[in-house]
């Protein structure tokens, strides 16, 4: 079997004013992350407990996909793995349409304007959800937003754009995209941390 594509966002239980400011992003603690494997063309979760199991996924994977996962996901789990993030292969979509288009864009607005749907919820609702006990919500949020991601890389990497709605107008642009020449390794030159 080929090595896995893996699609991956985290939830948190906490918030970067929970553990002041964002200069402390491995004081974040993970509560879910979802992961599509293009290998098992399945949605998998993986709960606090489970970052054994998701970290040997990770650190086997050909690549890790995600949207914002240089700036936020990878960082967060950083402290769950007997591994560095950073030596993973990845395409973070955010950073990639930042380095097309000059300037970032939120997830739900780029799904609007490309697949015609957006988020269900946002972080601080998953935190929300995560301090009530509402597992079940925040489950269904957490692989929402990785199934829009694959969805949105899975179109980007067979048309090499996606459409990025202009600020100020509903005018949308083209964003040049291609992800076989892109993926790279982690390195400090191109991550936040």
């Amino acid at each position: 079997m080929n090595k896995d594509i893996l699609v991956i966002d985290i939830e948190t239980k906490n918030t970067f004013y929970d553990v002041g400011g964002q200069a402390n992003i491995s004081r974040l603690d993970m509560s879910l992350t979802c992961v599509y494997s293009y290998n098992q063309d399945a949605y998998l979760s993986f709960w606090e407990t489970d970052t054994k199991e998701l970290g040997q996924m990770i650190k086997d994977a050909a690549l890790v996909v995600g949207f914002s996962i240089n700036r936020f996901d990878l960082p967060v789990l950083d402290k769950y793995f007997d591994f560095s993030t950073k030596a993973l292969k990845r395409v973070d979509l955010l950073e990639e349409i930042e380095l097309s288009a000059g300037r970032r864009i939120g997830l739900d607005l780029l799904a609007k304007a490309n697949l015609g749907i957006g988020k269900t919820h946002n972080g601080l609702e998953a935190i929300k959800f995560w301090n009530e006990g509402n597992l079940k919500e925040l489950e269904d949020y957490c692989r929402n937003d990785v199934k829009v991601t694959k969805d949105l890389y899975d179109l980007a990497k067979t048309q090499k754009y996606l459409m990025m709605p202009e600020r100020g107008t509903d005018e949308l642009i083209r964003v040049n995209l291609d992800f076989n020449e892109k993926v790279r390794e982690a390195t400090t030159e191109n991550t936040l941390f």
